[in-house]
């Protein structure tokens, strides 16, 4: 029997210290940051239309180049399957779980998934759940699932317009749109260009780069 390469990969990773990336596909901001820490959380923030799906399909579809499961707990179903396979991520391979609105729906489902196993990302979407039902997860939540992601080769996507995890984050990204530009003589939308601020105490470190923003 065959075994598939994305479950090799799990029962041959090594648990030991050395830091492991997955690419977010965007060269620009893996010179700075190196890529998204396997077996750590990523965070992903900023208001909307600032590049943060844009960033994470971006993130999924280089997974799906390797041949790697992922997930998207969609905590209010604002993910576009359309979007999605126009930016190479492998449908076929995506587990989407939306949970109308309900973010202890989404941490529950999240916790299932990373205990399951078998991801190469697992991303957490709660951008537009409302701030007060966010400020409700208990930090103890955070605290779980980064032990339980742990010596895995999963990394684990937490998008939201501010930071979560917090200190349970190995990586904080922080997006905001920097400038669009419009061609034609009636204007239209070409590219919108974003800037990511990495930070990992004590600095931050800026990564400019253009995309054509998803939301």
């Amino acid at each position: 029997m065959t075994i598939p390469n994305h479950i090799l990969s799990h029962l041959n990773w090594k648990q030991d210290n050395t830091p492991h990336f997955l690419s977010t596909g965007l060269h620009q901001v893996d010179s700075v940051i190196e890529g998204c820490p396997r077996g750590r959380i990523t965070e992903i923030t900023g208001p909307a239309s600032s590049g943060r799906t844009t960033l994470l399909h971006s993130v999924l579809a280089e997974a799906s180049r390797l041949g790697e499961f992922t997930a998207v707990v969609d905590a209010a179903n604002s993910f576009d399957p359309t979007s999605a396979a126009a930016s190479g991520i492998n449908l076929q391979q995506l587990v989407w779980v939306r949970c109308n609105g309900n973010a202890e729906h989404a941490m529950r489902a999240a916790d299932l998934l990373i205990n399951a196993g078998g991801f190469g990302v697992i991303a957490i979407d709660l951008c537009d759940v409302p701030l007060q039902a966010l400020r409700r997860i208990p930090v103890s939540s955070w605290y779980r699932f980064r032990r339980a992601v742990e010596n895995t080769p999963c990394a684990l996507v937490v998008l939201s317009r501010e930071p979560q995890a917090k200190a349970c984050a190995a990586l904080l990204l922080e997006m905001k749109r920097r400038r669009t530009h419009f061609t034609g003589s009636t204007p239209v939308l070409q590219t919108t260009e974003f800037e990511a601020a990495s930070r990992k105490p004590p600095r931050a470190v800026p990564a400019a780069f253009s995309a054509v923003p998803v939301e």
